[in-house]
Formats: C-alpha cells, sequence, structure tokens
C-alpha cells in the first residue's frame, strides 16, 4: 500500500511550483494542502516542529518575517514562531512534504527523489 502523500504551501509560491512540476513529471500523486485557503492548525504545526525543528520551518527570508518589527523577530523561540506562523501561514518555509509522515521540508529535486523512493 503507498504511503499518502501531501504538500503543503500557497499556490501562487514559484517553488511550490517547481516542486508540483517535479511531483506530477515523476508520476507521484499527491493532495494539495493551500494554506492561504485552507489554513493550518496549532497540533500540526507543533508535530512538524517537533519532527524538523521550529527553526527549519520558519521561512526567514521571506517578506512577511522580514517585514516584522524587530522586536518581534528578536528572541524567538518555540512557542513565538509557533504562532507567528499560525497567525500568517506564508511565514512557513515552503514547501513541505509529507509522505506517511515523514517531512521534507523545502524543495531540492534529489531530496525529493529519496523521499519518494527513487534516491540512493
Amino acid at each position: 500500500m503507498a504511503k499518502p502523500v501531501t504538500i503543503y504551501g500557497i499556490k501562487a509560491c514559484d517553488t511550490m511550483k517547481k516542486a508540483r512540476a517535479w511531483l506530477d513529471a515523476h508520476d507521484v500523486s499527491v493532495a494539495f494542502h493551500d494554506y492561504k485557503v485552507s489554513g493550518i492548525d496549532q497540533p500540526t504545526l507543533e508535530l512538524w516542529a517537533r519532527q524538523v525543528g521550529w527553526d527549519t520551518l520558519l521561512n526567514r527570508a521571506g517578506t512577511t518575517f522580514r517585514r516584522l518589527a524587530e522586536a518581534e523577530k528578536a528572541g524567538l523561540d518555540e512557542r513565538r514562531a509557533i504562532a507567528l506562523m499560525l497567525a500568517q501561514p506564508s511565514m512557513i518555509k515552503r514547501p513541505v512534504l509529507d509522505i506517511g509522515g515523514a517531512l521534507t521540508v523545502g524543495f531540492k529535486p534529489d531530496s525529493y527523489a529519496k523521499a519518494v523512493g527513487m534516491g540512493k
């Protein structure tokens, strides 16, 4: 039985488009969870943070994070980072690929090939 595959992100994101195109080209059937449409819940973010680390999930390079006041960025910890990502899901690094509970954050073709069982 194949493991369920879900990709989380935002439809208009260029990295998301590349990841989805790669998955399509490799005949990987995925469900798409759009944060802008469906949001994300706190238990999911907390689970992800335990698996990959909140620092990996937080997209510090994006404009949403960079526009925060310095006071909001200072002294970030897991609780505050999760609160920021809940309030503004575009602060979650994209995409998050969930294959049967195993997560890959960001898009790199080699990582995806390994995650779907095509790599070394």
